[in-house]
């Protein structure tokens, strides 16, 4: 049995509607830190008490200095502590285990018109770095570890800082289960609603009517994939979303688009393709590929990446654990049917 410990943690100054906001009404926010990290925490005043093991006793004990942090008053008033940025706090807070994996993730901030974006594990980090620092970047993984919106981010600071003249943003219009021919519009509406979601991400982060004027002034440019054939995209910032539903054919020719002063993100998750049963995703061969092609990087994230709500991480993990049983019993039929065949040559032989 593990050792118990008791971390005290004085949180100064004291402030009585400060403490109420990082306790969360009727303690919610504590009990969320206990539920997540496993310990216990009794408080009186400014003084808490955290008790458990070592490493989550001392986790727990960085988030509530962290979280008290997060509630120092804003033009006078105290903001209110949500439980989404308890969850995300908590997600660092396991960082802290692992002092040295997260070391980097202190120091990478990236800086948009409407605050500072940084990432909130080990894995971000890395992804982070190195988006800044190699021409191709591929992040693939399971949905809400934060693939694209992190590559959204760079691309605005990049653009800010006047390292590329445009961002072009692009997905593959690919019907998940339903058929474009039935959407109201013309080609361009109908395809709005596979491009939204990197709309959304820039309209967080340089405002709605920012990001207008700048695609009105062709500095971003957000378009269907089959948009990019025939172009050379020279001093822009390129990423490439939902591309596990590219064909072969379609990756190759987007990463050859890439000119000179570019830098290209691809973003995906390889248990989510839509294509046509038969047809290989040009995600998946990339990476068998470029494995081993110098200045591009592959950051693969899992279920403990996610940065969602904490059910989506029990959800994409529980399909991964169900996907690796049936690949278990499909590779035992395999070869129960390989060995049945190697008995029946056997004995055909022996006649």
């Amino acid at each position: 049995m593990s050792k118990i410990v008791s971390n005290k943690v004085i949180l100064d100054p004291q402030d009585t509607k400060r403490l109420s906001s990082l306790c969360g009404p009727f303690d919610e926010n504590l009990k969320q830190i206990e539920r997540r990290l496993g310990v216990e925490i009794i408080y009186r005043n400014n003084e808490f008490s955290v008790h458990g093991e070592p490493q989550q006793a001392n986790g727990a004990s960085e988030l509530l200095k962290l979280l008290y942090i997060e509630t120092q008053p804003v033009r006078g008033s105290v903001p209110v502590l949500e439980p989404k940025q308890v969850h995300l706090a908590i997600q660092e807070a396991k960082c802290l285990e692992h002092a040295e994996a997260d070391t980097h993730a202190k120091e990478i901030s990236i800086k948009t018109k409407r605050g500072i974006v940084k990432p909130r594990n080990p894995n971000q980090s890395k992804y982070v770095n190195n988006v800044l620092t190699h021409d191709i970047t591929f992040g693939v993984g399971p949905a809400g570890t934060g693939k694209t919106y992190l590559a959204v981010a760079c691309a605005v600071d990049a653009l800010e800082r006047q390292e590329i003249r445009r961002i072009l943003l692009t997905r593959p219009a690919v019907e998940a289960g339903e058929k474009l021919g039935f959407l109201p519009g013309d080609l361009s509406q109908k395809v709005d609603p596979y491009l939204r979601p990197l709309y959304d991400a820039l309209f967080e982060m340089l405002g709605f009517e920012k990001v207008e004027k700048l695609i009105e002034r062709n500095v971003i440019e957000v378009a269907p994939l089959a948009y990019m054939r025939g172009r050379t995209l020279n001093d822009a910032f390129i990423i490439l979303d939902e591309s596990q539903n590219t064909t072969v054919e379609q990756m190759k020719m987007f990463l050859t688009r890439i000119g000179f002063n570019s830098k290209a993100v691809i973003t995906g998750d390889i248990t989510q393709v839509d294509l046509p049963r038969g047809t290989r995703s040009g995600l998946r061969q990339a990476i068998d590929v470029l494995a081993d092609v110098d200045d591009i990087s592959f950051n693969f994230f899992t279920a403990t990446d996610v940065v969602r709500h904490p059910v989506v991480a029990r959800i994409v993990q529980a399909y991964e654990n169900y996907e690796s049983v049936q690949d278990a019993l499909q590779a035992k039929k395999r070869q129960e049917k390989q060995d049945q065949f190697n008995r029946d040559n056997t004995s055909s032989n022996g006649k």
